[in-house]
């Protein structure tokens, strides 16, 4: 364990502390609207995130929107050791998510584009990352063969914004989140 840093080996030896939950339509809406065979958009996104869970070990929940169409219960299944977590008629997958992310605290990674989404989960001590950004690092994971090493992709550069102290150092929000996705 040379050369790792505390927080590097806890994540080797217990990758089972982050759950990450994904807002289901929110992440296909992020990728090309939210038209076409939904059903199959569903399931392409399990599969990737069944192959993402396999290489890197993470428990993963998707949560889909049942408010319209919806059983009267909240459903949930597990579907190639992804949990599948459908919000039951009249409640949006934002609130299952939200009660989650209160349930779980600093466990869990969110990955959502929803402002209010993000707020809630940064407020129970989560951490929310754009489907942009977690995309980007499920399309490096789930392209590399599992037995190479996945190579991690440059930091991008911190955001210009006005704020006195260090002009380099970013906000203690941007490292949390930073520190979750370099664990990915």
């Amino acid at each position: 364990m040379s050369g790792l840093t505390f927080f590097e080996a806890w994540i080797i030896f217990d990758p089972m502390a982050i759950r990450i939950i994904v807002d289901g339509y929110n992440f296909i809406g992020s990728e090309k609207g939210l038209h076409g065979d939904m059903e199959a958009r569903r399931e392409d996104l399990i599969d990737r995130l069944a192959r993402y869970r396999a290489l890197k070990g993470y428990p993963v929940t998707v949560v889909f929107d049942g408010w319209r169409s919806g059983w009267p219960d909240e459903h949930g299944e597990l579907r190639r050791g992804i949990e599948v977590i459908f919000s039951r008629h009249g409640e949006r997958a934002d609130q299952v998510i939200a009660r989650m992310a209160e349930e779980l605290g600093s466990a869990c990674l969110v990955v959502s584009s929803d402002r209010e989404v993000a707020r809630n989960v940064q407020a129970a001590g989560g951490v929310a990352v754009s489907a942009g950004e977690f995309e980007t690092r499920l399309a490096q994971t789930v392209s590399i063969h599992p037995e190479k090493d996945i190579p991690l992709e440059e930091e991008p550069a911190a955001p210009k914004t006005e704020k006195k102290g260090n002009p380099r150092r970013l906000s203690k929000q941007e490292r949390k989140k930073r520190l979750r996705l370099n664990k990915l």
